[in-house]
C-alpha cells in the first residue's frame, strides 16, 4: 500500500487539486470553485493524498453562532473507490475533528443517508452524543 499523507489545506493549496482520483469527489473539481472554497476562512479541507493525487477529501465549515458556542459542520467525506477500507476516512475524519477543537468548536455535526451502511459505521466509531434521523429540504437558488 503506498504511502497516503493526511493534509490540511491552507489558501494556497490549489495546486493540490491539479492531480485528482475522479471518484474523490462526486463531480469534477472545478479551478473557480477551488479558490473559492479555499479563501473562505471557515471553510476547512483535509485531503488524502498518495503519491500527489487526491485520493480522499473532507470538508467541513465553522459556524459560529451569537448565542452559542461554534460547531463544525461536516458536510462531507469521500474516498476514491480504490483507496475503500483502508482507514483513510477515519483518518481524514480524525484531523478535521482535531481542527474543530483547535479552531474553538464545542461539537461537530454530520448527516449520512439511513442507508450508507460503511459510512454509519465509520461515524459511530468516533463516539457520537447522539445518532437521530433528520429530513433533508434542498432549495434552488437559481446557480449553477
Amino acid at each position: 500500500m503506498n504511502d497516503i499523507l493526511i493534509r490540511r489545506l491552507g489558501p494556497t493549496d490549489a495546486a493540490l487539486f491539479d492531480r485528482v482520483d475522479p471518484d474523490a469527489f462526486d463531480e469534477p473539481v472545478r479551478p473557480d470553485r477551488v479558490a473559492a472554497y479555499l479563501a473562505e476562512p471557515n471553510h476547512l479541507m483535509v485531503l488524502a493524498l498518495a503519491d500527489g493525487v487526491v485520493v480522499g477529501q473532507c470538508a467541513a465549515v465553522v459556524h459560529r453562532h451569537p448565542d452559542k458556542i461554534a460547531e463544525l459542520y461536516i458536510d462531507e467525506v469521500g474516498t476514491a473507490d480504490a483507496w475503500l477500507r483502508q482507514g483513510i476516512a477515519r483518518r481524514m475524519m480524525t484531523e478535521m475533528l482535531a481542527w474543530g477543537r483547535e479552531l474553538g468548536c464545542g461539537e461537530a455535526w454530520l448527516g449520512t443517508e439511513p442507508d450508507n451502511t460503511p459510512a454509519r459505521e465509520l461515524y459511530r466509531r468516533f463516539d457520537p452524543t447522539k445518532e437521530e434521523g433528520f429530513i433533508y429540504y434542498q432549495f434552488n437558488l437559481g446557480h449553477g
